[in-house]
């Protein structure tokens, strides 16, 4: 059901991300107590404001209403990923080397499944980090294949 609901949820969406010139980052359909909610993180180059958030909401929701996809209520929620956005596609990691990530893999790569560290180069098949290991800088070569999750980080100094 989840599946089916946010591919509906894309198709509805894209057209309208489109024409704004904005993007689509994620869609979760969840269930949070009682409460279902359906988000969809949308984003630009310069960012996305509440205004942006308020049209793609309306818009999205009269196509919700036409298609119905959801059976029950739910609360829609639009936004930007904000500072910590996930990388979801190899897009996401070009666009994040010379960045702060934090990435999970499936299976441990040098003893270690969690690794943060300043992206530092992306081909296709391999995720570069550049890690503080012991005080010292050391490079992690990651599978992209081996990636569970990954996203920014905001670093604090």
């Amino acid at each position: 059901m989840g599946k089916k609901v946010t591919d509906t949820v894309e198709q509805l969406v894209a057209p309208i991300l489109d024409e704004m010139g904005l993007e689509l980052v994620d869609i979760e359909y969840v269930k949070e107590g009682k409460n279902w909610f359906l988000r969809v993180f949308i984003d630009s180059e310069n960012g996305v404001d509440i205004e942006q958030c308020g049209v793609v909401s309306e818009k999205l929701s009269e196509k919700l209403d036409e298609v119905d996809p959801i059976p029950h209520n739910y609360f829609l929620e639009v936004s930007s990923p904000g500072a910590e956005r996930p990388l979801k596609n190899e897009t996401d990691f070009y666009k994040a080397v010379g960045k702060h990530v934090v990435i999970k893999t499936y299976e441990p790569i040098e003893g270690e499944k969690q690794f943060e560290g300043e992206l530092s180069a992306f081909d296709g098949t391999t995720v570069t980090l550049s890690v503080k290991d012991r005080g010292r800088q050391k490079t992690v070569a990651i599978p992209y294949d081996k990636v569970a999750s990954a996203r920014l980080a905001v670093i604090f100094f």
